[in-house]
């Protein structure tokens, strides 16, 4: 029986979290044309080059919505079940709370594995592709909100980056090399750069070095030099990025930099923690369904439910950007301001199964 009941409970979850979430889909895809609306027109940035930039971030949208798709799938299949007296019969055949709850659980595992696929192999290299493919469309560069450019400390070395093309080419580069006593040793400025994968260095063009011994300096200009660098074009890649759409591997890789480097990561490390505990979420969405469905005789309809719905994936939503920032400002260890908004749901799920099954 429990085989026949999880077979059509999960039939029942899966196709109306899909019919929410392709609802959700749409929508956000309407408001990101709109918005990209603005650009059209400029620097040849043209409508299909605006419907290709939306088409192309949909699985970062995917991997953002699922948990709140979830929530009200679920709760609109529970409440559905529950109206027609179906959750009524399941209780009174000997199902107890704790077995429609890994039921569930079992249910969510496929939204917990479609969350995490998303979310490191789908929605990053769409993201970025998608923002190189706007930058060339608008015949745009990538540099930091500094006019200097981009600042990067590598080692004994600080890098300064003025222009980072959409094929993450670099120009306009200066490098400064200090010894291990912070004094100047060398200025490097290079007119452009290109990363070489294969030999894993930047190969720099025409560049000249002004070198300081002592009590003199030394200019030498060369034509090209083969620069090894811990810096990739992954590193620099992360301002193509928001730190919340890179994969796990690419946050590991920046965190482990920025630490080498002794600068701040903690905006890095909640993002990576946000990236591992994300996915589950979705169980936790699932459970929080599951006391509205059994309480359906005493607070209203499928309708009243599916808006509460709306309402709790929001307000989850916005509890985990805020919390991100909070962890920032007030340094809070990444851990805690990335699983507290999952936590404080888990509470109020536990809560309120608890209130049901007392009532």
């Amino acid at each position: 029986m429990m085989t026949v009941l999880g077979r059509y409970l999960a039939r029942e979850v899966l196709g109306a979290t899909f019919t929410v979430l392709i609802a959700f889909l749409g929508l956000f895809a309407f408001f990101d044309f709109l918005n990209e609306l603005d650009s059209v027109g400029k620097g040849g940035y043209e409508l299909h080059h605006a419907l290709l930039y939306v088409a192309m971030i949909l699985p970062g949208r995917v991997y953002e919505l699922l948990p709140i798709a979830v929530l009200i799938g679920t709760l609109y299949s529970l409440t559905t079940l529950a109206r027609h007296s179906e959750i009524t019969v399941m209780r009174a055949s000997g199902m107890s709370t704790m077995k429609l709850l890994r039921m569930l659980a079992g249910i969510g595992t496929i939204f917990v594995v479609a969350t995490f696929v998303f979310g490191e192999y789908i929605a990053p290299p769409a993201e970025r592709a998608a923002q190189q493919w706007r930058l060339t469309a608008t015949n745009s560069t990538v540099s930091s909100q500094l006019k200097s450019g981009l600042w990067v400390k590598d080692g004994p070395r600080v890098v300064n980056v003025r222009t980072l093309q959409p094929d993450r080419s670099m120009e306009k580069v200066r490098i400064f090399e200090f010894d291990e006593r912070h004094a100047l040793l060398s200025v490097t400025d290079a007119a452009a750069g290109r990363y070489f994968a294969d030999e894993g260095s930047w190969r720099l063009n025409d560049i000249r070095q002004t070198r300081f011994l002592g009590d003199r300096t030394e200019v030498v200009d060369l034509p090209e030099v083969d620069w090894k660098s811990e810096l990739t074009p992954e590193v620099l890649s992360v301002l193509m990025v928001l730190p919340e759409r890179m994969s796990v591997a690419t946050l590991v890789a920046y965190v482990n930099h920025l630490r080498e480097n002794q600068q701040n990561s903690d905006r890095y490390e909640i993002a990576l923690w946000k990236k591992l505990i994300y996915p589950f979420a979705t169980l936790v969405m699932m459970a929080l369904a599951l006391p509205f469905a059994m309480s359906h005789e005493r607070m209203g309809g499928v309708s009243v439910k599916v808006f509460l719905g709306v309402m709790l994936g929001v307000g989850f939503h916005l509890l985990n950007g805020l919390f991100s920032n909070l962890g920032v400002i007030n340094n809070w260890h990444p851990v805690l301001a990335a699983a507290t908004p999952s936590l404080l749901f888990v509470v109020a799920a536990a809560g309120l199964l608890l209130w049901v099954e007392r009532r």
